[in-house]
């Protein structure tokens, strides 16, 4: 499993070691507030011929008393955003890890999308988990010697960095529980493994869990998550976990299907072995969770986490079947490949049972969704303006994509069963809205609730090298609580 990088507020008095600075392209001063001796090696750096501060162009110089100075340009001031500051710290992590150093300095760069203390727990994030790697499973293992980011703030901001660092070291712990978690091969990470997670993560914070066995699925009527994980040899679990306490109760639910074959409406074998990401809703939970903890937040959360394998075998659920939901509802089976639904129809009508004051559900529900927004975008459904005005500013300010889509009244009666009341596939058209519009019909009473579709941005696939889970959503979850928590009073009902 993935070390964790600890990354703090360091002052003026530089410890020995290597330094990392950038520059911007066509300035020709040191910044402010930088030490004097690394001050003067940026100033060696700027006069030295051919350079110009571009992108991804670096100098290095020995500086007194064992340091070393990394000069690497930022590019253009005016262009510089939060998409390119990621990749200019990776690469600066890179760079410090293949020198096989064990710990540096990052002077911030003085830019306004730097500043501030939210500016500082993101960056704090991006950089605690710029190096990650999973690599359990390596015959052959590089141990990287990095184990410490110290953080030089822009000059005056080292009062809000001192506030902002924390917390983005503690969603970065979530995020690479998350990944670890999403990574981990599906002839490991079965449902009852994932449980045995979630166990873990409950008795490290002192949270209260329940996981629910097929017996009682079936004495609560859960027959969509039954359904789904009865062709697997795997018996599914429905976990529930309650941690903190506050005026507000939120509920986190997520998706975990720990690996999707489609069941007998099989999928095409092309990228199948993907399909163990399919758990990246559940993942995302359990990390939002950890960093919640390590922040203790004020806010109480109730986690629901349905876990199941879908595969195709003799009990195997089929198209032309007709299963009762946890709430009542009938849903006729078109699709055995549309089992998200199904299994969160079950675990959305659990917790809304328990009337919790706000409602977050997240999985990889559709690939429609990624035709729309692509792969590095998430779609929000919500009818509630105000939560969806706090979730895409959480998601602006930490660099999570998350666009809103609509929840016409025509995507629902697409989705109205002929011999049921629902089933659980719709057209051709609009894919992602018509499930969450089947989604809609799971979560009375709950008036404030949302659906996020993070199919897009969960995990990179495709034969790429840097392959696997994101850890997406727990930052922008971790900062809505946040301020949820900051907010007190509980909504008017």
């Amino acid at each position: 499993m993935a070390t964790e990088l600890v990354v703090s507020v360091t002052g003026r008095r530089l410890p020995a070691g290597r330094v990392v600075v950038g520059l911007f392209a066509g300035e020709k001063a040191a910044p402010a507030g930088l030490p004097a001796a690394v001050a003067k090696g940026v100033e060696v750096a700027l006069r030295r011929a051919g350079w110009k501060g571009e992108e991804g162009q670096s100098a290095e110089l020995e500086l007194a008393a064992g340091r070393v100075l990394l000069v690497r340009g930022l590019g253009k001031r005016a262009d510089l955003d939060a998409q390119r500051l990621r990749a200019w710290l990776g690469q600066a992590v890179d760079a410090v890890r293949s020198a096989d150093e064990p710990a540096f300095v990052l002077a911030v760069p003085d830019h306004e999308i730097a500043r501030g203390a939210a500016a500082a727990a993101r960056i704090a994030r991006e950089i605690a988990i710029a190096g990650y790697r999973f690599d359990s499973w390596l015959g052959k293992k590089h141990r990287s010697r990095l184990k410490r980011v110290d953080l030089l703030p822009p000059d005056g901001d080292a009062a809000a960095w001192r506030a902002g660092v924390p917390v983005g070291a503690a969603v970065a712990a979530g995020v690479a529980l998350a990944r670890d978690l999403g990574n981990t091969p599906p002839n490991v990470a079965t449902p009852a493994w994932m449980a045995a997670q979630a166990a873990r993560l409950a008795r490290r914070h002192g949270a209260k869990i329940r996981i629910l066995t097929p017996t009682e699925m079936k004495r609560r009527g859960m027959g969509g998550i039954l359904a789904v994980g009865g062709g697997s040899e795997h018996p599914p679990r429905l976990v529930r976990i309650e941690l903190g306490s506050g005026p507000r109760t939120v509920a986190l639910v997520g998706k975990g299907v720990t690996f999707d074959t489609g069941g007998i409406s099989i999928k095409p074998a092309g990228q199948m072995d993907e399909m163990k990401w399919d758990k990246s809703g559940a993942c995302t939970v359990l990390g939002a969770l950890e960093a919640m903890a390590r922040l203790n937040l004020p806010v109480r959360v109730r986690a629901y986490l349905p876990l199941a394998e879908n595969m195709p075998d003799g009990r195997a659920y089929r198209p032309g079947d007709i299963v009762r939901c946890a709430n009542g509802r009938t849903v006729e089976i078109l699709n055995t490949d549309a089992e998200g639904r199904m299994i969160l129809a079950d675990a959305l009508a659990w917790a809304a049972s328990e009337k919790p004051d706000h409602l977050l559900e997240y999985s990889t529900l559709t690939g429609a969704c990624v035709v729309a927004l692509g792969p590095t975008g998430a779609g929000l459904f919500t009818p509630d303006d105000e939560l969806a005005g706090g979730l895409l500013s959480a998601a602006e300010s930490n660099g999570e994509r998350l666009w809103r889509l609509p929840l016409w009244r025509e995507f629902l009666e697409e989705m109205r069963g002929a011999h049921a009341d629902l089933r659980n596939s719709g057209g051709r058209w609009g894919g992602a809205c018509t499930a969450a519009a089947f989604l809609s019909q799971f979560v009375e009473p709950v008036a404030s609730w949302a659906h996020l579709d993070i199919a897009g941005p969960a995990y990179v696939g495709e034969g790429k090298i840097q392959r696997g889970a994101t850890g997406y959503g727990i930052a922008l979850t971790v900062d809505w609580l946040r301020s949820l928590g900051k907010s007190g009073r509980r909504p008017r009902r």
